[in-house]
């Protein structure tokens, strides 16, 4: 048996992310892996200078809430000295709106999921519940993450993210144009992508709202490979 590395998780905001169901789910996925894993329910942690040394993968599903400078500085730092860090959907691409240097290291904002016709609206999370499938790049088929994955479907909140072009793209979605959208015409956007910043790496997939998403098994195989991928 190989040397154990050290996972972190940090996770909390929104609730209905599902936060500790969520990373509960692949915990033991990580402990197969050789990962000893901490769990925190917060982002104090990342101004814990010795802890993010230590930390060979974050674990992140902490949605909308806010960070400290110290505890952005020590996360960044982390990551730049070769900390993976990796998430899905909110709890990484909706993480910290205050800080714009969040956003540039992660390579992606949520900004929008788009609602069924307004008279079949419930007043629930299940108003932005789309039927969308999810591609897999053509060019990256043989990528570690997505390799031998075929396209597939999902039912679940359909993520409009705000992107660049230094994110290497795994897979995306076609967010359609209806008659009532303010929106002109379709486009493709991410849904899967992986980062270099510094010496670590950084994986997001935008797929992942419940449980119940992430279970799904092309979602689930795309974020245990990502989670490996990620670490040092």
């Amino acid at each position: 048996m190989g040397e154990r590395r050290r996972a972190l998780v940090v996770r909390g905001g929104w609730e209905g992310h599902e936060p500790v169901q969520t990373t509960d789910s692949v915990i033991p996925f990580l402990e197969r892996n050789d990962f000893d894993v901490r769990v925190e329910e917060g982002t104090s942690v990342y101004a814990d200078e010795e802890t993010m040394r230590a930390t060979d993968l974050i674990v992140q599903v902490n949605t909308m809430n806010t960070i400290a400078d110290a505890e952005l500085a020590g996360l960044v730092g982390a990551v730049v000295r070769g900390t993976g860090m990796a998430g899905w959907h909110g709890g990484i691409a909706d993480s910290y709106r205050n800080s714009a240097d969040y956003l540039q290291m992660i390579g992606g904002q949520f900004a929008h999921h788009a609602a069924v016709p307004a008279a079949e609206r419930l007043g629930e999370q299940s108003d932005n519940y789309l039927d969308f499938r999810v591609s897999i790049v053509p060019e990256q088929r043989t990528h570690p993450i997505v390799e031998g994955l075929d396209d597939f479907d999902l039912h679940t909140e359909q993520y409009w993210v705000l992107s660049d072009a230094y994110n290497d793209l795994l897979a995306t979605t076609q967010i359609v144009h209806r008659d009532f959208d303010a929106w002109h015409n379709s486009f493709t956007a991410p849904v899967v992508w992986t980062r270099l910043w510094g010496t670590g790496r950084i994986f997001v997939c935008t797929a992942g709202h419940k449980l119940n998403v992430l279970e799904e098994p092309s979602v689930r195989t795309i974020v245990e490979r990502g989670l490996l991928w990620a670490s040092r």
